[in-house]
């Protein structure tokens, strides 16, 4: 069976609402003049070109499409004709589909020519308050590309030079040592990156309706042998349950669940909700979104990562403007679990992240030669 495949021109000028193909612009040309030399000169081609075509498209398809008869006026065989049918027929069911896609596309690449709009690309681990700032910024002439990932993952987007804003989450009490510090500080240099303040957020237990088994711990997980819903490796979030494993004593293979993997706080909701689980990770913002009930556990910082060489460029300048705006807070605060905290402030790294120091302890430093 025989692929189809779309594609579209950009240009000046108007078109109808129809897909364009090729092969079927030369038949019914053909069918229309006669002969493949005025069909060639009514498309503006040589008769050489059309000729090739019409003859790589013989051979690609497996079926003859003009009778070849010397001395004759060129006529498309049936298989031909069945062709230019079909095309007719699927242009004539699809053509409102067809203008609402090619409008939707033209107010896309509209963006590209229109000088005060701007786009942002953004990688950022998974969060309600991004959805609703992104709708914000389109009234600002602010376009925010968001592509959801794990936070680990979104940082390495940044790095990679993929986009000029990384998402990620840590917990403000996540001090040296910690997992988190082993995860973040081998991606993030100060110096290099900055920080955006953005918001702050609970972090907690996702669970059913009326808490019915009681959850408000890890361990009560682990005692009552709870379905756990967790995410998947290198989200923030999963940073954070593995931390939090860690300070109460608990290993993976206690927690019923901790193998599955979900790729959102939506998709660990929409199992506790289903029934597929009885608790996982999560924000407070998720849990009311699905009428869920929510146990605060942590209080962490939602940070927005950019390259210092990207400061004072038009798409992040209109960001920062739109973030430090009254409104705005005020749309954050009423979020449930979300807190504003030092939105669209430029903030050093070393003053946030407890993870750097350039002076050893006094007791840590190497001992005076003889």
């Amino acid at each position: 069976m025989h692929r189809v495949h779309l594609n579209y021109t950009l240009g000046s000028e108007a078109a109808p609402g129809r897909i364009r193909n090729p092969l079927l612009d030369l038949l019914h040309a053909v069918a229309r003049m006669g002969s493949i030399s005025a069909a060639a000169r009514a498309l503006g081609l040589s008769y050489r070109h059309v000729w090739g075509e019409l003859k790589r498209w013989e051979a690609e398809l497996g079926h003859g499409l003009i009778v070849w008869e010397k001395g004759q006026a060129a006529r498309l065989t049936e298989f031909g004709t069945k062709l230019m049918w079909a095309e007719r027929q699927a242009q004539a069911r699809l053509l409102p589909q067809i203008e609402a896609l090619r409008a939707d596309l033209e107010r896309a690449y509209a963006v590209a020519f229109d000088d005060s709009v701007h786009v942002l690309t953004l990688y950022a681990s998974h969060d309600e308050a991004l959805a609703t700032l992104a709708e914000r910024a389109r009234a600002e002439r602010l376009h925010l590309d968001i592509r959801f990932t794990g936070s680990v993952d979104a940082i390495r987007a940044l790095n990679e030079g993929r986009c000029m804003l990384a998402g990620f989450h840590t917990r403000i009490l996540a001090g040296r040592g910690s997992r988190t510090q082993r995860i973040y500080k081998p991606l993030l240099r100060p110096g290099l990156h900055k920080l955006v303040g953005f918001a702050q957020r609970s972090q907690g237990l996702i669970v059913a309706r009326g808490n019915p088994l009681g959850l408000r711990t890890l361990e009560d997980i682990r005692a009552s042998a709870a379905r756990f819903s967790n995410r998947a490796l290198g989200t923030g979030t999963r940073v954070l349950f593995d931390e939090l494993l860690d300070e109460a004593g608990l290993q993976p293979d206690e927690i019923r669940g901790y193998a599955s993997s979900e790729p959102s706080h939506a998709a660990v909701a929409s199992a506790i909700v289903s029934g597929q689980a009885d608790a996982g990770l999560g924000i407070a913002a998720t849990a009311d979104a699905f009428g869920l009930d929510f146990v605060s556990l942590v209080e962490e910082r939602y940070h927005l990562a950019c390259l210092k060489a990207s400061l004072g460029q038009a798409p992040l300048n209109a960001l920062l403007k739109l973030l430090c705006c009254e409104k705005w807070r005020e749309a954050l605060n009423a979020l449930p679990g979300y807190r504003a905290a030092q939105c669209g402030q430029v903030l050093s790294m070393k003053a946030v992240l407890p993870w750097w120091t350039y002076r050893r302890p006094k007791d840590e430093r190497d001992p005076p030669r003889a």
